[in-house]
């Protein structure tokens, strides 16, 4: 039997089969489709049990990462929706937090609200901050909301009600009676989505999955049927932000939880290749088509953050911490008003693509760098089947580049591999330096359709003297789709000061999210032998304004002595410091539902290649004004055997990315088929 994988990216759909009893894994990649990334997945499927002879009967599993939802936010391509919420804090979204995105530039601003005014309603009705009711829900106020809806002509609904994160009574009312008096419209309640305190956050998660809701639930809707055509029976499973999978009706109800479907699902892969190759302390590189993603795994576990901006909208959810910036293969390279050079942000993303796609380019981006400078095989990508055009490439570098500048193609190009190299190392600094770590001790694991080919630069610059580069790395998210677990968050505010007489009462509100974690699992279908739960609790010193979140044992063991220990010593470890005779105060407590599901383990390769193959080519390949124009040979990667050792520089093919090893560096395969590149000392 077979399991299958599916990652889309901006540029490129990637695809991972395994074959479950013999350990051999399949790679595939085919262009995105934009418009319905769904008609990229079943065309890809199809093709891809075509050309390795497998009948869709014979796949077991299906799961895929995806960024539909990111995208509908970042492009305000969303549904109409709508806000009711308790009269008084319809302006919630508006005012936020009184916070400037940039204290001393005046030139940036907010974004606008998600939910513009004149569809923010209010209704009377009040909740105390300790859950008593203080103003009654009336229905016939809820009838006349809903005729104001319907007149408003909204697709999706955000009912965020004052403190019903303590009690959720008039929410749910409220959605029960609205959803009968507008069964057409997606609704969506924030008790579900987020039941925490911080009234701004809470409203804004709830509004992004409103935004979201309706068009994510049609997208779902085709991707299951084009995948039952395609002959596929298991029903999909998608990768939501903390690393996990989610099923189809799960990720309709709360589409929020899928924002960074993809690149979580990259880290959830890291995580198992560093394990089998022995690298406990990794930065991951993620360079696409449209953007880098670089996360900290510490200790064979990444870090996990609560508090992200989605598009510059607050999404308050347990997600894998990932720095995102705007630079992938398809950043588009400008000569700005000043003189001065710039890569990305803005992307040619699949459509029309880099010049060299032929597709309708005319933007030279870091892709068309590669390929002029021939990092990039200069002929044709995806071992043959997308032919390229470096003529093309020369050309749109020289026109809106070199000339403008005074300067020579090459060094153009070069100079756009130089930008983007600062950009993507300044992301490498800022995601270490916020988590107290030297990236020099840490490997860089590098991967996504780019990321092998700037990951040497990058690893210069940022002063890493270890590269790992998995097999078939344009596919890793994909691949990390199959070594990742079913599971959801569950969290509850109860703000309560850690002392003998709270903690029995927070270990059984703890015990009672686990009852729901079960009841969520039982609708997973999750056998009862492959549950797991993890337990933690946000936890600050009184006066504090924010937590950490300290993991506690789930077989509810623990004392309190041995979790405040563990929290002044985290606190210590973040902050430099711990107040050990403060007040400790738990604000959420969290439960982690995990369903295991089967996975394949990485071991050594059992494939014996002599390695008599793996040299291509010889070409001359550009590497900066020191080097220049330099002979250089070029492997096949799946030729290489394990142990082989090369010199830079070189360049390393594959269908799915294209690994440079520059001058004085060498790169050897490792037992389980990784490239392990470091400086010749």
């Amino acid at each position: 039997m077979y399991r299958i994988g599916v990652d889309v990216g901006g540029s490129f759909t990637d695809f991972v089969m395994v074959n479950s009893s013999a350990e051999k894994f399949y790679y595939f990649k085919v262009p995105s489709t934009p418009a319905d990334p769904s008609v990229a997945i079943a065309n890809g499927v199809r093709e891809m049990l075509t050309n390795f002879d497998v009948a869709p009967t014979d796949v077991e599993f299906f799961g895929h990462g995806t960024t539909v939802a990111t995208n509908m936010i970042i492009e305000r391509r969303g549904a109409t929706a709508a806000l009711v919420t308790t009269a008084g804090f319809r302006d919630v979204l508006a005012i936020g937090r009184q916070t400037r995105p940039n204290l001393f530039d005046y030139s940036v601003s907010r974004p606008p609200a998600l939910i513009e005014r004149s569809l923010r309603l209010e209704i009377d009705e009040r909740m105390s901050s300790e859950g008593s009711v203080l103003n009654p829900l009336k229905d016939a106020d809820l009838e006349i909301v809903a005729q104001q809806l319907l007149a408003l002509g909204v697709e999706s609904v955000a009912i965020c009600f004052l403190h019903s994160y303590r009690n959720n009574e008039h929410e749910v009312r409220a959605r029960d009676v609205l959803q009968a008096l507008l069964p057409n419209v997606y609704i969506s309640i924030s008790s579900e989505v987020l039941p925490e305190f911080r009234e701004y956050e809470r409203t804004s998660t709830t509004a992004l999955n409103a935004y979201v809701g309706p068009r994510m639930k049609a997208y779902l809707d085709r991707l299951r049927d084009r995948v039952r055509d395609v002959g596929i029976t298991p029903e999909p499973l998608t990768v939501h932000s903390n690393g996990g999978l989610l099923s189809l009706p799960t990720v309709e109800r709360l589409p929020v939880l899928t924002c960074l479907s993809g690149p979580a699902a990259g880290v959830s892969g890291a995580v198992a290749i560093g394990a089998a190759a022995g690298v406990k302390n990794i930065i991951t590189f993620d360079v696409g088509g449209t953007s880098t993603d670089v996360s900290l795994i510490n200790d064979g576990s990444p870090y996990f953050t609560s508090n992200r901006l989605i598009a510059d909208y607050p999404a308050r959810l347990p997600m894998v911490d990932i720095h995102v910036i705007g630079a992938g293969g398809g950043s588009i390279a400008e000569v700005d008003s000043a003189g001065g050079l710039k890569v990305g942000p803005r992307s040619a993303g699949a459509k029309p693509g880099p010049v060299a796609y032929g597709l309708g380019g005319v933007d030279p981006t870091l892709t068309d760098a590669n390929i002029c400078l021939r990092r990039l095989n200069p002929i044709a990508l995806l071992d043959g089947r997308m032919p390229i055009d470096r003529e093309r490439s020369w050309a749109a570098i020289d026109a809106k580049i070199a000339q403008p500048l005074g300067i020579t193609v090459e060094a153009a190009a070069h100079g756009m591999l130089q930008v983007a190299t600062a950009n993507m190392s300044r992301a490498i600094r800022a995601i270490s330096a916020e988590h107290g770590v030297d990236a020099a001790g840490f490997t860089l694991m590098a991967f996504g359709g780019a990321g092998p080919l700037h990951a040497a630069d990058v690893a210069e610059e940022c002063g890493i003297n270890n590269i790992l580069i998995p097999q078939e790395p344009g596919t890793m998210c994909a691949r990390g789709v199959l070594v990742s677990d079913i599971s959801r968050d569950f969290v509850v505010t109860q703000l309560a000061r850690v002392d003998a007489d709270n903690w029995t009462g927070l270990r059984t509100s703890a015990e009672k999210m686990i009852a729901a974690g079960q009841r969520w699992l039982d609708a997973e279908k999750v056998e009862e032998a492959s549950r797991r739960f993890v337990i933690s609790f946000d936890a600050r010193y009184a006066g504090q304004n924010h937590d950490i979140p300290i993991v506690c044992d789930a077989t509810g063991s623990e004392s309190m002595d041995q979790f405040l220990v563990k929290f002044h010593q985290t606190h210590e470890r973040q902050y430099g410091y711990a107040i050990k005779d403060q007040i400790v105060q738990i604000v959420n407590i969290r439960v982690k539902a995990v369903g295991l599901i089967l996975r394949n383990q990485l071991s050594a390769s059992t494939e014996q290649r002599s390695g008599r193959n793996a040299l291509k080519e010889g070409r001359e390949v550009y590497f900066g004004v020191q080097d220049g124009w330099l002979d250089t040979p070029v492997y096949r990667r799946n030729e290489l055997s394990i142990d082989s050792r090369l010199e830079g520089p070189a360049i390393i093919e594959e269908m799915s990315s294209t690994t440079v090893v520059l001058p004085r560096q060498t790169c050897t395969v490792d037992e389980i088929g990784n490239l392990c590149i470091a400086r010749l000392t």
